[in-house]
């Protein structure tokens, strides 16, 4: 086994040796640049009140260098009669440059992002005779067309002469790597051990089946569920059966049992999720409940908004759930900003997405008959949409943010009035009724392997390993002439003790909330409304005059809409400078008078997020902290997050950081270091 960068003297195995590169690395990286420190939390730090959150705001110590060394060695590969290696461990990537038989001049696939790894396991062969031990990574590279495909690279650690050396120094790798997925700190001693991981995150998944073109389930069989086992995440999967099945699953949920829950559809079935969330009488706890999405749905724009967040390139179908997934595995929470929506029979439900009335909610629901298409269906209901052009009058007041976006200059040179300032954002830079539950172990569906309950969970199966690896270790290292490899995990599973109580996806017991039936009904036409939440301290009664702080608008629009996050669909920025947690929400509105062509025009250009640099002058943006929307047309529709919601006048106000999203780490995720 190579040293290192670092000159050592004591035995090329030795503990003394085996730490000396990461001490010489940490001394020699020199003071970096403090980040813009953001309220994150990685999958071994999550905050669980206000103490911790304060704590995770306190200014970190300063970064390593992208391309500080923390581990160097040599390696073989398997199978045995492979070439050897030399890897380099930095925290933005593995570098692999091969040694024996011919070193590469350029060598191919020598540089492994981390942003393109799930997960690691640590294996060693059958065959009694073989001291060697090892490690595989598990990656997902784009292809030269662009689309990920699942690759798996293992390493065999045989430096010393007993296997009992060389299982703590694949240990050792596979510790660091995983360390550095969750975004945990490396000890500067050098001393690293599988005792630095964290117990497993627990996950609840919920999966819409019929999601997006109904290929959510297979989607999640094949993609998902193996990608998060190897990242060594804990699970228990929930198949969805009906409308609002989530939000009552939710309702009674016991939260400290689980580290996140993460829907499997489209953005409806996360609406479900958080409404439910505040729908408890210990709302203010359950909120904080992390929750993530994994997009199998049509329109997936809060995937798309994490999927630029996370710095990848945008992507569409599976390939954007394949980024999301990747992210996921890394950990990582970010406050998410809530909409409290009022609706005219005086009911209440939270968007994390958008309030939309014309045009954009015409084609969400009349497009869903399309519902087959996918994504394609609304381009469809784009098309019929502009051929039966509507316009609707209606009265739009809003409460001006404190802090206007920068670059205030009218997207036009055309004079308004003042009640109608309009501003141009900051331009993006670049980068039937059931039972109430049903777990799908209980399903009699045909599965390769039996991955719905991973270790760790409700239910554990044993045939997974603690890292992952399990259910394919026979296809991938399985190779002719060699000892196959059997799982060697990181941690041992934790003994059981007959005090504790079997961890559970719903209580056993009573709800933590009242049962459905002693809640007040719905109200018609509402898809799910709460009775608890934070108060709306900003919005007067519906029908009562609003303060002199408001500015109103009043006249024939085309559409209105008021977005929190950047994107409107996987494929639609329409908020480009939007951000998870900047208080606002963005009121986009397009007047009468605006031809077909450039309506279209509109929405081309809003898929690069350049559509306020077009100089429509029908084209208004204000941010906000609150809004009133009266439709004075009678009729038409309103939904919120896609959902129709009845046709009347609503506000809403603005919950900053109420909620906390998944969206792993943030920057440049996509990009080479």
């Amino acid at each position: 086994m190579a040293a290192g960068p670092a000159e050592c003297d004591a035995p090329p195995n030795s503990r003394a040796c085996r730490r000396r590169p990461l001490r010489h690395a940490r001394e020699s990286a020199g003071p970096a640049p403090t980040p813009k420190q953001e309220l994150t939390w990685s999958w071994g730090h999550r905050p669980k009140n206000t103490l911790d959150r304060a704590e995770a705001m306190a200014p970190p110590p300063p970064p390593l260098a992208a391309s500080t060394p923390l581990l160097h060695g040599e390696f073989g590969s398997y199978p045995a009669r492979g070439p050897r290696f030399a890897l380099t461990l930095t925290s933005q990537a593995l570098h692999i440059q091969r040694l024996r038989p011919k070193p590469e001049a350029r060598p191919r696939g020598g540089l492994v992002p981390l942003a393109e790894v799930s997960g690691c396991c640590t294996l060693r062969s059958r065959s009694p005779s073989d001291t060697a031990a090892y490690f595989c990574i598990y990656t997902y590279p784009r292809g030269r067309r662009g689309g990920r495909r699942r690759a798996t690279r293992t390493f065999r650690a045989d430096g010393a002469a007993t296997y009992e050396e060389n299982r703590v120094e694949a240990q050792r790798w596979a510790t660091a790597l995983m360390c550095l997925l969750r975004g945990l700190p490396l000890p500067g001693d050098g001393e690293i051990t599988p005792e630095l991981l964290p117990r497993p995150p627990r996950l609840l998944l919920l999966v819409n089946p019929f999601g997006g073109r109904g290929l959510a389930w297979q989607w999640c069989k094949n993609h998902v569920l193996p990608m998060i086992s190897e990242a060594g995440l804990s699970f228990n999967l929930i198949q969805t059966e009906r409308q609002n099945h989530a939000r009552e699953l939710v309702q009674g949920l016991s939260l400290s049992e689980w580290d996140g829950i993460v829907t499997l559809s489209g953005d409806g079935l996360l609406f479900e999720v958080l409404n439910g969330l505040l729908d408890r009488p210990d709302w203010e706890e359950a909120v904080k409940m992390p929750v993530g999405i994994l997009p199998c749905g049509s329109g997936n724009a809060l995937a798309g908004a994490v999927n630029r967040h996370g710095g990848f390139e945008p992507a569409l179908g599976l390939d954007l759930l394949l980024n999301c997934s990747l992210l996921l595995c890394r950990g990582g929470g970010h406050p998410l900003d809530l909409l409290s929506v009022t609706l005219a029979s005086g009911s209440r439900c939270f968007s994390f997405l958008s309030v939309a009335w014309g045009f954009v909610s015409d084609v969400d629901i009349q497009s869903e008959r399309f519902r087959a298409l996918g994504s394609a269906r609304f381009t469809l209901g784009t098309v019929l949409g502009l051929a039966a052009l509507h316009t609707y009058r209606g009265r739009l007041s809003y409460l001006p943010a404190t802090v206007e976006p920068a670059s205030p200059a009218p997207a036009h040179s055309l004079p308004r009035a003042k009640s109608e300032l309009t501003l141009t954002p900051e331009p993006a830079p670049p980068m039937a009724h059931s039972p109430l539950h049903r777990s799908v172990s209980d399903l009699p569906l045909p599965l390769p392997q039996p991955a719905l309950v991973s270790p760790g969970s409700p239910e554990p199966l044993p045939v997974l390993s603690l890292n992952g690896g399990g259910p394919e270790l026979a296809g991938d290292w399985g190779g002719a002439g060699d000892a196959p490899l059997s799982p060697d995990p990181l941690l041992p599973s934790p003994p059981s003790s007959p005090k504790a109580a079997p961890l559970s996806p719903i209580t056993e017991g009573p709800p933590e909330m009242p049962a459905s039936s002693e809640l007040p009904p719905p109200t018609p036409g509402a898809p799910g409304t709460s009775t608890w939440g934070p108060p709306d301290h900003l919005l007067p009664p519906l029908g009562t005059p609003l303060p002199p702080d408001w500015v109103t608008l009043e006249g024939d629009f085309v559409l209105i809409l008021a977005i929190s996050p950047s994107h409107l669909g996987a494929d639609m920025v329409a908020a480009p400078h939007a951000r998870f947690d900047d208080g606002l929400v963005h009121l986009c509105w397009v007047r009468s008078g605006i031809s077909r062509a450039a309506l279209l025009r509109l929405f081309l250009a809003m898929e690069r997020g350049s559509h306020f640099s077009l100089g429509c002058p029908q084209l208004g943006y204000a941010a906000a902290r609150a809004f009133r929307l009266e439709p004075l047309t009678p009729r038409g529709m309103l939904t919120v997050d896609g959902e129709l919601v009845e046709y009347g006048p609503l506000q809403a106000q603005m919950h900053p950081g109420l909620g906390t999203l998944l969206t792993g780490p943030p920057g440049c995720a996509g990009q080479e270091p």
